[in-house]
């Protein structure tokens, strides 16, 4: 006679209150031996993973109470946030993210990732594709439902049973068929102008939902952010060193000197209360070492560590955090930059090639940035550069630049585009946007922007940070006279923005990362003044993109100033 098989296996969600502690024990010893050994995979608390489940991800992360119920189906990459429920029989394959609270009905198909068909080969020897499935907080699928790749499904919509998706959602939407249509609002735009009574078709529906009612919402965040910007600040000043520190409890840095600058300037137009713009510009000039230019990291006394230089990645980054702070308080650098002074055409060939765009496009990225702006702020202090060394830097990007992503370097077996794309926007912003050059591949920038966003491991609730979102906000902005693919860029920004004002935490600021159930604990949740100067800049970039920047009332003027701060080959504006 065989066992009868728990009721819990196909319908979980009482499990944890009906249990008896054999039961418990054994789901316990399920989970363990799911994770154990696995980094890419964590459970949260109170989740249940049915033994009659396939469960063969490459990573997985679930947040607390959520449930994969019997004969569930799963493999790739799965992030879900809190309480999403899995229910029998569901399929959800390639790279997938869920939000909190996603209801998924029996049945279901959620499949991210494709096959190619051309001509010519087999489908089963032609390679696979994955760009992703992103779906939103509070989010009901009907049984039988089909979600195919590239989709992204916003929050608090509901798709009915037997749809198959095959384009975005707005948030807030429902929709059924074959393919799926808009019937009517579960939650309507909070701009009434943009309700719809027809399908969710064309460029000016589509403009019209994905920005109802975010002007109305900035304006209400930027209001807010002026009021506490004081309280924000006091937070992070450390009487004891006379320094700003970046959160409370971590030792002061020079960022977080630049940091508290930029902020005070962005949202009252003036230096932080805690200390004189002269004495802030006094002790930036002190940590600047005058036979080099760096200005290094600084030792628990509060002075700089010896010995460090350009290659030192902080040092690097100081170029433009300390002398975007000098510039906003009415000063420059005493000396002069030797790593720009002392550069030769070859150097700076010989620097561009010696990068590890192959392995870690980010960090290449990351000193290209240094060494143009050490090139600005020479040019601005009126110093020779050395003849052919701007040739040379923008040269060598202009033949390197890929022309299958317009940008450099390779994607990772481990963290796909994401090097790419963020050390592409740290290279562009040191160098074409902040001298005004154009792009050599911007409509491929945009492509590759797109296809990265839609990757879960970065841009799945709760997994957001402030680099990640920067990196893809600015190009999107730096590529915006092109009109490529707008309406996917709109709802992209739509979507980023309206999920980034709700993580302003009241007289705190930004963390990092947005919190959420997958970050719990971290410490880059908790908010501190790098998290939000970036996100302040994060903001108004997004705004613009959606043509409402103008309801924020600041712009960037620092690190993150939208406008080029100099000309090639001439004096800056």
């Amino acid at each position: 006679m065989s066992t009868p098989v728990d009721p819990h296996e196909f319908s979980p969600w009482d499990f944890w209150r009906d249990a008896d502690p054999a039961q418990r024990e054994s789901q316990l010893e399920r989970q363990r031996a799911l994770v154990d050994g696995r980094p890419e995979r964590r459970l949260g608390d109170l989740c249940f993973v049915s033994e009659l489940a396939s469960v063969d991800h490459d990573a997985l992360r679930l947040g607390d109470r959520t449930y994969i119920a019997a004969g569930a189906y799963l493999t790739g990459e799965l992030v879900a946030g809190a309480d999403c429920s899995i229910n029998p029989y569901t399929v959800i394959r390639g790279r997938v993210a869920l939000g909190d609270a996603v209801r998924i009905g029996a049945h279901t198909s959620i499949l991210g990732f494709n096959h190619s068909m051309e001509p010519g080969t087999p489908v089963f020897r032609q390679p696979l594709t994955s760009r992703g499935i992103v779906i939103g907080d509070d989010v009901w699928i009907g049984s039988h439902a089909v979600i195919l790749d590239g989709v992204t499904v916003g929050a608090h919509s509901v798709i009915a049973a037997g749809a198959v998706v095959t384009k975005d959602i707005p948030a807030g939407a429902i929709v059924a068929g074959n393919p799926a249509r808009f019937l009517r609002w579960r939650v309507e735009p909070e701009d009434a102008a943009a309700e719809m009574s027809s399908p969710v078709s064309g460029a000016s529906a589509v403009r019209d939902s994905e920005s109802a009612g975010l002007g109305e919402r900035v304006a209400r965040f930027a209001e807010r952010a002026r009021a506490e910007v004081s309280a924000v600040l006091a937070r992070s000043w450390s009487e004891e060193a006379g320094l700003f520190v970046d959160r409370p409890g971590s030792a002061p840095t020079v960022r977080a000197q630049a940091d508290a600058i930029e902020i005070a300037d962005l949202l009252s137009g003036s230096a932080p209360a805690q200390l004189s713009a002269e004495a802030q510009i006094r002790r930036l000039h002190e940590w600047q070492d005058p036979s080099t230019g760096a200005v290094a990291l600084l030792c628990p006394d509060g002075q700089p560590q010896p010995d460090l230089d350009f290659s030192h990645e902080d040092v690097a980054y100081h170029v433009l955090s300390a002398g975007y702070a000098l510039d906003l308080l009415g000063s420059r650098f005493p000396a002069a930059l030797t790593w720009v002074t002392e550069a030769t055409p070859e150097s700076v060939v010989e620097f561009c090639r010696g990068l590890p765009w192959a392995t870690d496009a980010w960090k290449a990225g990351h000193h290209i940035d240094g060494f143009g702006t050490a090139l600005l702020w020479t040019k601005r202090a009126g110093v020779p550069v050395p003849a052919g060394v701007e040739e040379a830097l923008f040269g060598w990007l202009l033949l390197n630049a890929d022309a299958r992503t317009g940008m450099w370097g390779s994607p990772t077996p481990d963290r796909g585009l994401l090097p790419v794309v963020n050390g592409f926007y740290r290279a562009s912003r040191g160098t074409f946007a902040q001298f005004g050059v154009p792009l050599p591949h911007p409509e491929k920038v945009v492509d590759t922007v797109l296809d990265h966003a839609r990757d879960p491991r970065w841009f799945a609730p709760g997994m957001r940070d402030a680099c990640t979102v920067l990196d893809v906000a600015h190009p999107l902005w730096l590529t915006r006279g092109t009109g490529h693919r707008s309406d996917e860029v709109r709802r992209l920004a739509a979507r980023l923005l309206s999920d980034s004002l709700p993580m302003w935490a009241p007289d705190e600021g930004f963390g990092f990362r947005e919190p959420s159930a997958a970050g719990r604990g971290l410490a880059a949740t908790r908010p501190g003044l790098q998290g939000t100067e970036m996100w302040l800049a994060i903001i108004w970039y997004l705004a613009d993109v959606l043509g409402i920047a103008g309801e924020l009332g600041y712009r960037p003027r620092g690190v993150h100033r939208p406008e080029p701060a100099a000309a090639l080959g001439g004096s800056s504006p």
